[in-house]
């Protein structure tokens, strides 16, 4: 019988996997904090502990430094509510031998716990200093489930030195997938080289991957160096993989293999030591059966995939994404979406992701004077398309309020007028539910019969 320490502030759940614990024949000790856990820790060692990071007296990931700094060897499951990338990155660099996020699916608990008590587990704790990561990692924010794999699949690249596909649709981030692995990596300083495979023909792709000699081709007129060597002891970015050609798959593979090419026009074999993180929107088994894309390819390049959601798979994302970006387009200048504006774009598909969310925001930036962003700022065709794609009566009435009071304060209105004029408006609304007649109307809604004729004709 395996001992398994569970830290864990929530009682309900730490009693729910003690009991998960015992039904799989090991017993189980529950701590309700990091100074219990660790105290229960320096007096038994245990097979394996469950940790959660929102611990109340300490963060579970410093928990989790203080138990590698003893034991590198045990297994330790962390748990959070709060799955972002920085967390799964952080856990995984401490030496996390698994990573779930709540409300834990029992299936996948049980299964991971099998196999973290089957294996032992030597965990690999980064030494180096945490490389600082571009700002545009905050891309790859949010907590919506559909994200959750991409994380854990991005903190397990980060403590590899594997081949990565990265897959996902047009605009999601994947380039920017790539670079926060590389910044997350061993590898982090050294080069990041980045090469769209789709952007050139064939002959000018080899020569721009494997470099050329003197004399090449026609214009060679000097020796060239090609994007493996530029990215020697760091990483190569192949993006759009997919749409390369089965003759330069062939040269590519022999290179993913081996770490050997030969200069276009060149006769010599040179090794380089990098990594390779390959990116596509193509579904490549397909393109296996259809024999457009080399198997053997495929499955060096995929030793390690992140499939990265398309953006209207986590809406409640958007407004995390709509602050940031917000951020980046207007820099110092307040501005921020409103609430009827959120509606919109997130009734909206979505074909061109997180990049044709961007153009939204910049348009509807360029168009807002205030520091709200309305929906009337957003492009046209989102707009329709929100009214067309069943936005509710609330919002359509929100939206058309809003450009109401933008044309009036733009007049030079206050708020008074402001008040009167909407306030009659809704009078007159409501009058013909009471027979046009302001007597009736009166009564029913508990107003003075004077007070009330007084506002319709203002308003009139």
């Amino acid at each position: 019988m395996s001992h398994i320490l569970i830290i864990e502030d929530e009682a309900a759940l730490a009693s729910a996997l003690a009991m998960l614990a015992k039904r799989m024949g090991h017993e189980a000790v529950t701590c309700a904090s990091a100074a219990l856990g660790l105290q229960r820790l320096a007096q038994s060692k245990p097979a394996l502990v469950i940790l959660d990071i929102g611990l109340p007296d300490r963060p579970g990931l410093e928990v989790l430094k203080i138990i590698r700094e003893h034991d590198t060897a045990l297994p330790v499951l962390i748990i959070t509510a709060h799955g972002n990338l920085n967390n799964a990155v952080e856990a995984k660099k401490r030496g996390a031998s698994g990573y779930l996020v709540k409300p834990l699916d029992l299936r996948e608990l049980e299964q991971t716990l099998k196999a973290l008590l089957q294996v032992d587990v030597s965990a690999e704790v980064a030494s180096a200093p945490t490389p600082k990561v571009a700002s545009d990692a905050a891309l790859l924010i949010g907590s919506a489930p559909a994200m959750q794999p991409a994380f854990a699949a991005i903190a397990h690249a980060t403590a590899s030195d594997a081949p990565v596909l990265i897959t996902g649709p047009t605009g999601i981030g994947k380039s920017l997938a790539a670079r926060v692995i590389h910044l997350h990596s061993r590898r982090h300083a050294s080069p990041f080289v980045t090469l769209s495979c789709a952007s050139l023909p064939e002959n000018l792709l080899e020569s721009e991957i494997f470099g050329h000699e003197k004399g090449a081709f026609t214009g060679a007129v000097a020796s060239k160096q090609g994007h493996i060597e530029r990215a020697a002891g760091g990483t190569l970015f192949l993006d759009e993989i997919g749409e390369v050609s089965l003759a330069m798959q062939v040269k590519l593979l022999r290179f993913v293999e081996d770490k050997i090419f030969t200069r276009l026009g060149g006769r010599e074999e040179l090794k380089v030591d990098l990594r390779i993180i390959a990116a596509t929107n193509q579904d490549l088994t397909l393109a296996v059966a259809e024999k457009r894309f080399r198997e053997d390819l495929l499955y060096r390049l995929r030793v390690l995939e992140v499939k990265l959601p398309a953006l209207k798979e986590r809406m409640s994302d958007l407004p995390g994404l709509c602050s940031y970006l917000l951020a980046g387009i207007v820099g110092d200048r307040k501005l921020m979406v409103s609430e009827e504006a959120l509606n919109v774009l997130k009734q909206h598909n979505w074909p061109g992701n997180v990049r044709e969310l961007r153009n939204a925001l910049e348009h509807a930036a360029a168009v807002c004077t205030g520091t709200v962003i309305l929906a009337s700022h957003l492009p046209a065709e989102l707009r329709s398309s929100s009214i067309a794609g069943g936005a509710s009566t609330t919002n359509v009435l929100d939206a058309a309020l809003h450009e109401w009071v933008e044309a009036r304060l733009a007049e030079g209105l206050k708020y008074d007028a402001l008040h009167d004029d909407l306030e009659s408006k809704l009078l007159a609304a409501l009058l013909p539910r009471f027979e046009n007649k302001p007597t009736i109307m009166a009564r029913e809604l508990e107003m003075n019969r004077a007070t009330l004729r007084k506002k319709i004709k203002t308003g009139e």
